[in-house]
């Protein structure tokens, strides 16, 4: 019999995170390594595992993330996002409880553009009078 797989995609920023959950040991593996090689930040690590600890699901399922884009701050946000997906999509019991701690809500904010005749998004070059 094949094993239920569950996947979500998840984004924050510009990352975007494809994330597969299996029943398991509680393993953590993010682009082919474990998580707490991938993101050497402790604060990185606790962010990810925050649904997990929320649902009391630690040691029971196998998460494989596959994340591109971003740095390493947006690749956690995206990660947090996924999990929290697959695990509704397993037990949509879990809703309410992952809902109200916001880890079901995407975080829209992106970066700003640039804009001309300026040195970034809103700073203005120094004005000079003479």
């Amino acid at each position: 019999m094949a094993e239920i797989k569950y996947n979500a995609i998840g984004r924050r920023k510009s990352s975007i995170a494809r994330v597969n959950i299996t029943a398991g040991k509680g393993r953590l593996i993010v682009n082919s390594k474990p998580v707490d090689i991938y993101f050497p930040r402790e604060t990185l690590r606790m962010i990810i595992r925050q649904p997990i600890e929320l649902i009391g699901a630690t040691g029971k399922h196998d998460i494989t993330a596959k994340v591109d884009g971003g740095g390493l701050t947006g690749q956690a946000g995206a990660v947090r996002l996924g999990i929290a997906r697959a695990f509704v999509k397993m037990d949509a019991d879990l809703r309410s409880k992952l809902k109200k701690e916001g880890f079901l809500t995407r975080d829209p904010r992106e970066v700003e553009r640039k804009k001309y005749g300026l040195k970034g998004a809103r700073k203005r070059f120094q004005f000079s009078k003479r």
